[in-house]
Order: structure tokens, then sequence, then C-alpha cells
């Protein structure tokens, strides 16, 4: 290539890279809206809940106090958890869940639990204090009907103009995903467990 076929180039690049920075320029100043957002991590892939957690450290970054409520998981010791209560009274962290229920095999016990933990998460919400909220796995305890689905769409909808809410879990409600103004669905395109991978330290838990 001769240097004034590279300078052409060069020069074919920068003007691309200018129309495509004045485009996007006026797609960001478009955009005017600043609230609370409602999010919803759902599918049959790993990562919904790591991805809640990447954004409650960003969000400890700016400064904001955080909430975590998780519906389903039990009280086994998991590495977000132990990280993230370094944080102090910057995280109020909540594990109501008793296991999946295959693992209490007590369906009005997984019911009971699953309402303390709707009840907490309804506190932090009107908690002025906390700007983001991550409700872990709750599409789980509504998919096995622990929560009366209308009680939590509405409360959802009716939260603080300012609350952040993220939502974990597979097979979120049609109603839900209505609402939120934000769902990835993460889908299963390979996963270590189907090769005979167990769970391990600092991947899974």
């Amino acid at each position: 290539m001769t240097g004034n076929a590279t300078i052409d180039d060069a020069e074919r690049h920068k003007a691309k890279m200018a129309k495509r920075k004045a485009v996007q320029d006026a797609e960001v100043a478009s955009k005017s809206i600043e609230k609370g957002v409602l999010l919803v991590h759902t599918g049959p892939g790993k990562g919904k809940s790591t991805a809640a957690f990447g954004l409650v450290l960003r969000a400890l970054g700016h400064g904001w106090r955080v909430g975590v409520v998780q519906f389903i998981k039990g009280a086994w010791q998991t590495g977000e958890r132990d990280a993230l209560q370094r944080f102090g009274d910057q995280v109020s962290w909540h594990t109501m869940g008793e296991g999946f229920t295959w693992e209490t095999q007590d369906k009005d016990r997984d019911i009971a639990a699953a309402a303390r933990a709707w009840a907490k998460a309804k506190e932090l919400m009107v908690d002025p204090s906390i700007r983001l909220l991550v409700l872990d796995e709750l599409n789980i305890a509504l998919r096995y009907d622990y929560l009366p689905l209308d009680d939590v769409v509405e409360t959802l909808r009716n939260r603080r103009s300012d609350l952040h809410v993220v939502v974990t879990g597979r097979n979120a409600k049609p109603e839900l995903i209505a609402l939120a103004d934000g769902v990835t669905e993460m889908g299963a395109v390979k996963h270590h467990f189907a090769a005979g991978i167990k769970a391990q330290e600092g991947i899974e838990f």
C-alpha cells in the first residue's frame, strides 16, 4: 500500500467516524428523561444475579446506598454477600429465602418465606436512602405463585420515582416484562454443568 493510499484510508475512516459521532451525539441529546428504572434479568442462561451485583458495585462506586432482598436463595455464604457486606451500612442485605422448593419440599413454608421477603422489599422501597434495590429471584417466587402478581406489579409501578429496581430469575411474568423499562434475556448457549462441572466457589457462589 502506498503512502497516499494509507492517507486516503485514514481520511475516509476519520470522515466515517465523524458522521457516526454526529449521529450518536444527536441520539444521546434526544434522551432527556431521568427516572428510576425497572430492569428485569431473565432467561435460562447463567449470569442474571451476577449482572445485578455488577450494577450494585457500580452504584456503590457512586456512593449510593443499595438494598438486596433474596427471595429463594438460602442462608449459605456467597462471595458477593461477603464482599458487599464490607461496605457496611451502605448495603442493606437480606437473604430471606430458605432454598429452592425442591429443597424445602414445603409449599406453605416457601410461601411464608416469600411473603416475609416481599414485606422487606416494600420496606426498602419507601426508604429514601436506598437508590438501587435488587430483588434477587423474585421471578421464581412469582413463577410458583408464592406471591400475588397483581400486588407485586402495582407496588413496582407505584414505587418512588427515583428508585432503581433490578429483578432477577428465570421465567419472568409477561406483566412484569410489560412494566419494565429494560429487559435482558440471558440465553443458555452452553453451560458447564452439562459437562459434569460442579458449582464452584467464586463462579457460582
